[in-house]
């Protein structure tokens, strides 16, 4: 990977190269919690903190994975405020700017612990083993598939199985077009470098929600009837679609809203417990218009769009004879510490 490549959501400064198509920094630690008791690092409740910001699309996956299958006992929760500097995401959110478990001001300083001259950027999410104070991985899209099939002694009883083994063939190769083309293709549009790179990337992005919408049309989540890990990927760029893709990073051929089956689905799992209940809108428009100087130098947030739409009915059960968890259920609410403040959320336009 060159020096002109990173990742928008670490800590590594100007993601634009000049003439350029973004390439993402995908060289992450791998290391995995496994459920075994001679591996390196064993699956043990309260051992490990995910530190997890929710502005960035890739940590909203692993809160919703978490609270769908119930591990909040099992794994802490530590939450950055919504922008950094290019040293570190900070938790400025918490008393004295300390993470109360970790005891840090930076999660820059996690990662020290595990190699003392990290050279790359600093990301969320992160798993950090409490004990030693030390970053484990940051592996996001491998952290929530093994939050389902490492961590079950701890799953909640009706906690939904979001990999199903006879759904992975197909499941597989359409989160694979998910991430390429949609979570990472919003980015090649907002950083590319020069008029004919983003021309590719904005043709890429929308010939994949019109795959995706058409898909959508007859079926209410991306697997059929059951919401699977698929679909928690997917909603993280929908949610941020409207608020920040669309004008920030240039995404405005149309608005979600404007794709009917793409954007009665995204209402659909907004309000499905886990989901909608973990998104903060208004520390999603901070990080993006804050933190990206070089596409937004004056750094003004935007006061819209207007949110209220997000609670409109979907109207999609009539596409399902089950249950959306299947046989599993929906989690419980969540825990007063971890909820989204109103004024971050759809309800806050409804006054």
């Amino acid at each position: 990977m060159s020096d002109e490549t990173t990742d928008p959501h670490s800590t590594r400064g100007n993601y634009i190269s000049q003439g350029q198509e973004f390439t993402r920094d995908t060289n992450y630690i791998e290391d995995r919690i496994l459920d075994d008791p001679q591996a390196q690092w064993p699956v043990e409740a309260g051992r490990y903190r995910l530190i997890a910001a929710r502005a960035c699309p890739w940590a909203n996956r692993t809160m919703i994975v978490r609270r769908l299958l119930g591990l909040e006992d099992a794994i802490s929760l530590g939450m950055p405020g919504p922008t950094h500097d290019v040293r570190s995401w900070t938790f400025d959110l918490d008393p004295g700017g300390v993470d109360p478990v970790l005891g840090i001001e930076r999660l820059q300083q996690a990662f020290f612990a595990r190699f003392r001259d990290y050279p790359r950027g600093i990301t969320v999410p992160a798993i950090v083993d409490v004990p030693t104070g030390a970053v484990v991985t940051n592996d996001f899209p491998q952290i929530t598939l093994d939050f389902s099939s490492q961590w079950t002694r701890f799953h909640r009883e009706g906690a939904p199985d979001l990999y199903p083994e006879e759904l992975r063939e197909e499941m597989d190769p359409l989160m694979r077009l998910i991430y390429t083309e949609i979570n990472n293709g919003v980015y090649r549009c907002g950083f590319a470098g020069g008029q004919e790179a983003y021309e590719s990337a904005f043709d890429r992005l929308f010939t994949a929600l019109d795959t995706i919408e058409e898909r959508l049309t007859t079926r209410r989540f991306l697997m059929g009837d059951r919401i699977t890990e698929a679909d928690v990927r997917l909603f993280t760029t929908l949610a941020r679609f409207d608020p920040v893709y669309y004008s920030h990073f240039k995404c405005n051929r149309q608005r979600l809203s404007d794709f009917p089956a793409l954007w009665g689905y995204a209402r659909d799992l907004f309000a499905t417990p886990g989901f909608g209940d973990t998104v903060d809108f208004q520390q999603i428009k901070e990080h993006y218009y804050i933190v990206h100087e070089d596409i937004n130098p004056t750094r003004v947030v935007p006061v819209g769009p207007d949110l209220s739409g997000w609670l409109e009915p979907h109207g999609r059960e009539s596409l399902a004879d089950t249950p959306p968890f299947g046989d599993g259920t929906p989690p419980e609410a969540p825990r007063p510490d971890e909820v989204v403040p109103t004024a971050h959320t759809p309800w806050a336009w409804t006054d």
